[in-house]
């Protein structure tokens, strides 16, 4: 195919050199503009110093909820996640299917493509913008160029939830027979054993109601004996032999001076001095 160069339109085919660079900004160009990116953002391409990168997503998670779920944390609430990572690294970039093309300079497309795949590696973006920011504001001071920015970056651990352990359960050893298990009824063989199936639809329906009838007939019964329970007088007997085993109990309990004189025996003399104190 043809492509415009500075010095008018010339021949892929038989460009060399130069040719090359055009070429390869022209595939590019045609692999952007694929996957949806805007024309505009696409031909900066074209550009000296100004690169593009497109990660495939595909591979790196094999569930697709989780796929989904982890891609779309990558975007952010409102693309709010996207918008400052394209702050922060000055590229261009757009998810899209299973892929997220990126266009910007070299050194920042490797910090797009590192952060994209740590996402889908189950590490939140927010934990690399943060480091990005730190990053932003540490290169605004000359007299920390030179030095190991490793102490201000932050170290999160990673946190693996506990999952409940699952009770075994053992199984019982079923005994082994040769014989298959004796076939089950059917509903229909149900149905003429009763005689139900040889009835016709509306004693079928008598059926059930007279059936109703009964439940509620017995329910009834039930209600009203214990409502009649209410007014049977008690036996008078057993209420007089109650209290007679109460007053028997009462009297054989030891008097209060013989528990004092036990608790003097077995407690302290700082004990006895403080009961003896609270009965004067």
């Amino acid at each position: 195919f043809f492509f415009q160069a500075e010095d008018g339109i010339r021949d892929s085919v038989a460009s060399r050199g130069l040719g090359d660079v055009y070429k390869r900004q022209a595939r590019d160009m045609i692999k952007l503009l694929a996957r949806s990116v805007p024309f505009d953002q696409a031909k900066r391409i074209l550009e000296d110093g100004v690169f593009c990168d497109i990660i495939k997503l595909k591979g790196l998670v094999k569930n697709k909820e989780r796929f989904v779920k982890r891609r779309q944390r990558l975007i952010g609430p409102n693309g709010m996640t996207l918008k400052a990572l394209q702050i922060l690294t000055s590229c261009y970039i757009l998810v899209q299917g299973t892929t997220v093309s990126a266009i910007g300079n070299f050194k920042e497309l490797k910090v797009v493509r590192r952060v994209v795949e740590d996402a889908m590696n189950n590490v939140h973006p927010i934990y690399n913008i943060k480091e990005l920011m730190i990053k932003r504001e540490l290169m605004k001071k000359p007299e920390l160029q030179n030095e190991n920015w490793e102490r201000f970056l932050p170290h999160f651990k990673k946190q693996n939830q506990k999952k409940k352990a699952k009770k075994a359960t053992q199984k019982k050893d079923k005994i082994y027979t040769p014989f298959p298990p004796e076939q089950q009824p059917r509903k229909i063989d149900k149905m003429m054993e009763t005689g139900e199936y040889f009835l016709s639809q509306q004693q079928k329906v008598d059926m059930k109601k007279n059936l109703k009838m009964q439940d509620a007939k017995v329910k009834s019964e039930k209600k009203e004996k214990a409502k009649d329970n209410v007014f049977i007088p008690p036996d008078e007997d057993k209420l007089f032999a109650e209290k007679k085993r109460q007053i028997m109990e009462r009297e054989q309990a030891p008097p209060v001076d013989e528990l004092k004189k036990k608790f003097f025996k077995k407690g302290s003399k700082q004990q006895q001095h403080h009961f003896a104190h609270l009965h004067q």
